[in-house]
């Protein structure tokens, strides 16, 4: 049978790009004009990123650098590993994917489905350390035969998909009447890109890019944050600067509360990066008029985070929401507040400190058992690389010339949230003594196993 007349595509890789447009009705609804949300999630690999990945393989073909037969290897947050994957099915390459931990388990679980391997390395890691995912994969480049890696961060090819296919559907689909494009940022391609063309297209469009708290894009140092594939701690060469005329800080709470927002109330199932780009879109849009025209850019679905965002045991162990239930319910707050009059200061070991200076610690503010982490408070979550034990440096005190805390690293602490309810902590005594306290995913101190004891006979003198 012939099928040349059928509308039916040769391949899944004819299915990538014309991707629709709709308005953000409800939560725009007190709005000064209209937001419009380009949704990437009809893409067959679920994302935007397969727009870059076929890109950069057709352009690494031409150039003969990628060879039949021959390996993909490429760091990512999951969904250009996903893309790259899909291309690699169809012309029968290997991929090895480099990815951090704090990426969801969902997207480890996707990227291996597709067959390809996955090697998962530390996130609270700068980006030249040697165990970091940008440096295992370069590590792996080199030991891995016939082997090409993309390097999104740095390929040309990347923004050149985005100048070539978003921005001219978006131009197209709003009939040229954009005024304002917003997007995230992760490797800069999709802004810099659509940026690119829009401009061109019309110079007064503004081209703004909503990022997470901490991101170098948004003045920040790169420290880690929670939200996923989008900010950066470094600037990549895909990244143009001089195309973005604003840029919007977004907290992970802000991220994590309108991802959940506009699943709830627009029935789009998005992810966290499309929480962060939606946040950033409205702030804007409240300072413009009714003849504006804001197209925001949702890069990937919510189905790679259900196990977080959309988790509400995560959601509240991480200190982004509660769990009250009851009408006599006392939260990790209280208890917190219980034990000192307002928040009190997070006591942390660095795990570069002398076992002497980390002894020294521990007995001024008589706490046996502290997390370890890296930087400066206020820290977050992903900084806290372990824990260490006043018997464990103890024990070793006498043999400790030269070593550090991080020579004793011990499993991170237990983690609740401010919002958990108190009872739920009782039924961990079995597993821990010692607790590191999260709100809005920052750890903010430590209580211990007699400060929850205390608190709870405290509360029930007052019930008497």
């Amino acid at each position: 049978m012939e099928l040349s007349d059928l509308d039916i595509a040769e391949s899944v890789l004819d299915l990538i790009g014309k991707t629709p447009m709709v308005q953000l009705k409800k939560i725009a609804s007190d709005l000064p004009c209209p937001v419009i949300a380009k949704i990437e999630t009809t893409n067959p690999g679920g994302s935007i990123k397969d727009r870059a990945a076929i890109s950069m393989i057709d352009a690494a073909e031409k150039e003969g650098l990628l060879k039949p037969g021959g390996t993909i290897i490429e760091p990512t947050s999951g969904n250009t590993g996903v893309g790259l994957a899909i291309v690699a099915a169809q012309r029968g390459y290997k991929c090895i994917f480099v990815m951090t931990d704090k990426v969801s388990e969902e997207k480890v679980s996707l990227l291996r489905a597709y067959g390809s391997e996955v090697v998962v390395c530390p996130g609270a890691v700068e980006p030249d350390d040697p165990q970091s995912y940008y440096s295992t994969a370069e590590r792996l480049v080199k030991e891995t035969p016939n082997s090409f890696q993309p390097n999104q961060y740095h390929n040309p090819n990347n923004p050149k998909a985005h100048y070539e296919t978003t921005g001219p559907e978006i131009w197209k689909q709003t009939n040229g009447q954009i005024t304002h494009f917003v997007a995230g940022a992760g490797t800069g391609g999709t802004i810099s890109g659509v940026g690119k063309f829009l401009k061109e297209k019309n110079k007064d469009i503004q081209i703004v890019v909503a990022d997470p708290e901490n991101s170098v894009f948004s003045g920040g140092s790169g420290r880690p944050y929670l939200v996923e594939g989008v900010g950066e701690d470094f600037w990549p060469t895909t990244y143009d600067q001089n195309i973005v005329d604003l840029t919007i800080p977004i907290s992970d709470a802000d991220s994590f509360s309108m991802t959940k927002m506009v699943t709830e109330e627009e029935g789009l199932l998005i992810g966290g990066s499309c929480g962060t780009a939606i946040a950033g879109a409205l702030k804007l849009a409240k300072n413009l008029n009714e003849d504006d025209l804001v197209v925001v850019l949702l890069p990937d679905s919510g189905r790679g985070y259900l196990s977080k965002i959309f988790n509400p045991i995560w959601m509240t162990k991480m200190g982004f929401s509660d769990n009250n239930d009851s009408l006599l319910y006392k939260s990790v707050h209280d208890a917190v507040k219980s034990k000192n009059s307002g928040t009190p200061e997070l006591v942390y070991l660095n795990p570069e400190e002398t076992i002497s200076s980390a002894l020294k610690t521990m007995e001024e503010n008589e706490i046996s058992h502290l997390p370890v982490a890296v930087g400066e408070m206020p820290i977050s979550a992903a900084e806290v690389i372990g824990s260490v034990s006043k018997e464990i440096l103890i024990s070793n005190s006498k043999n400790s010339d030269g070593l550090t805390v991080k020579d004793f690293l011990q499993p991170p602490l237990e983690l609740v949230g401010v919002g958990e309810n108190i009872s739920n902590v009782v039924k961990l005594f079995d597993k821990s003594e010692t607790f590191l306290v999260l709100d809005k995913g920052r750890p903010i101190t430590v209580l211990t196993k007699s400060d929850v004891e205390d608190f709870v006979s405290e509360s029930e003198n007052l019930l008497d």
